[in-house]
């Protein structure tokens, strides 16, 4: 593979900072076309758990690469399901989602990647070091 390696972990160590997490929506949230082939969203096995386990202080962002008429849908199953988050961007293209960032002084990462195979959730719980 070229580029930025995938990383899986079970556990998240994060810093006591604010946090924004920019998540993808279908085949990593919500089954991928879901909306399409059942007429409804639904939430991949522990992914809606996640969610719920963000702090509450943290940034989420939702890319998707639905088009812009299903913003209302979306964002419906979003609010009754009580998904928080501060921005969703609609018509995302379909290909690699890039992210870069600094790295603090002190040594502190300052992102993190993580790819999931499609329509899997793996567990992932977050733990804040409050020594980083």
């Amino acid at each position: 593979m070229n580029g930025a390696r995938p990383i899986r972990r079970s556990q998240l160590t994060l810093s006591p900072l604010g946090h924004t997490w920019i998540l993808d929506l279908d085949g990593t949230i919500v089954k991928h076309n879901g909306y399409k082939i059942d007429g409804s969203d639904s939430f991949l096995d522990g992914a809606k758990e996640f969610l719920d386990s963000i702090p509450e202080g943290d940034m989420v962002i939702f890319l998707t690469s639905r088009k812009e008429v299903e913003r209302e849908r979306t964002e419906r199953f979003l609010a009754e399901n009580g998904v928080r988050y501060g921005h969703i961007i609609f018509g995302v293209p379909y290909g690699e989602r890039i992210l870069m960032n600094d790295r603090k002084p002190s040594g502190l990462e300052m992102s993190i990647v993580l790819s999931r195979d499609r329509d899997v959730f793996e567990n992932l719980r977050i733990v804040i070091n409050h020594e980083l």
